[in-house]
């Protein structure tokens, strides 16, 4: 079946959802809940029991995530399940998609998805020392496989794309207001040039395996005498990249708390893999850049109604706007000293 673009999820209707877990022997009650997922459709399913059911015993609800038509191939897809799979077997706390019939991506009337099992938690305390440092010990753990080999088929976090190139769309395709975007092309210019800088300061860094999206909302913390710690989950951004990638984004505050946020993790973290001082170099150019690809991010799902009623703020005038004097504050961020060398 085609998918209009435009609408992709138009016809993953309730019923759809329920007819995909049937095709893999997954029979669910009737009951779903739709998850707090814009990028792709994610459900929790309660299974009937029954002779086609492979997961844990006792494990009668989960998740499945109907994939973006459109943004990842198959083999790209299967490499982020690979990547997972290989952390999973080495008794890493991520979610791993379960097998079916020998597979873990499946497609039903022209959507892929996969399944996974259920995990609760809490978000993470990142200002407790302790947290950090655990966090950062499981986050080595995930880098010291991710160096073993590289992705060959998902792409990398790079100026290209992450910068030029969701710059290009927005222009192209007319998201910016025409009397906002001479200010918004030259602050834009003058942050990409801000990033070569950082580039050049930290020199040729090893890329690795990625989560790619490690921010307090995807790892699940859970105090049970059973798995207690942290649980990692949606490696749906993993790519190549810098290691770093994988550690600002648990930063917060003022400078004096992001340095001694830092600490913490690289004090867990190189327990398990060395991490290159000079990519402290890339912090403020992998926000500048992150900042930058999620408005083209938005942008481009702007014809999938779940975008609009989430992101209502979304190319008004004020958002423009303000894109403008953040990224103004990233040009300036770029040229102080990197957080913390040791």
């Amino acid at each position: 079946m085609d998918i209009d673009k435009s609408t992709p999820y138009a016809g993953l209707t309730p019923d759809c959802v329920l007819d995909a877990l049937d095709s893999i022997g997954l029979r669910g009650d009737g009951r779903l809940l739709g998850l707090n997922s814009y990028e792709n459709r994610v459900y929790q399913i309660w299974l009937e029991e029954g002779p086609g059911l492979t997961l844990d015993p006792g494990a009668a609800v989960v998740v499945a995530k109907f994939y973006r038509p459109g943004r990842w191939t198959d083999a790209q897809i299967a490499e982020e399940h690979e990547f997972v799979q290989q952390l999973a077997e080495r008794e890493l706390p991520v979610v791993a998609p379960l097998a079916q019939g020998g597979r873990t991506l499946h497609h039903f009337s022209g959507y892929r998805f996969a399944v996974y099992p259920k995990r609760g938690g809490r978000a993470p305390e990142l200002e407790d020392r302790e947290t950090l440092e655990w966090m950062g010990r499981f986050i080595g753990r995930i880098h010291a496989v991710g160096a073993l080999a590289p992705f060959r088929a998902r792409p990398a976090l790079d100026l290209d794309s992450f910068g030029t190139e969701p710059r290009d769309y927005l222009l192209a395709h007319g998201f910016i207001p025409p009397d906002l975007a001479a200010a918004w092309t030259s602050v834009v210019a003058q942050a990409l040039e801000g990033v070569r800088r950082c580039y050049a300061r930290a020199g040729a860094v090893q890329n690795l395996r990625l989560h790619g999206d490690c921010h307090a909302g995807n790892v699940l913390w859970t105090d049970s005498a059973e798995a207690h710690g942290p649980h990692f989950v949606d490696f749906d951004d993993a790519r190549m990249g810098p290691a770093v990638q994988d550690l600002w984004m648990l930063l917060s505050g003022e400078r004096a708390a992001m340095v001694r946020q830092l600490a913490d993790l690289l004090a867990g973290y190189e327990d398990f893999h060395e991490f290159d001082a000079r990519e402290l170099h890339l912090v403020e150019a992998l926000r500048t850049l992150r900042l930058i690809h999620y408005s083209a991010w938005i942008a481009r799902r702007w014809d999938d109604p779940a975008f609009p009623a989430a992101f209502p703020w979304f190319n008004t005038q004020r958002y423009w706007q303000d894109r403008i004097l953040e990224l103004r504050e990233q040009i300036a961020l770029m040229d102080e000293p990197p957080l913390w060398s040791n």
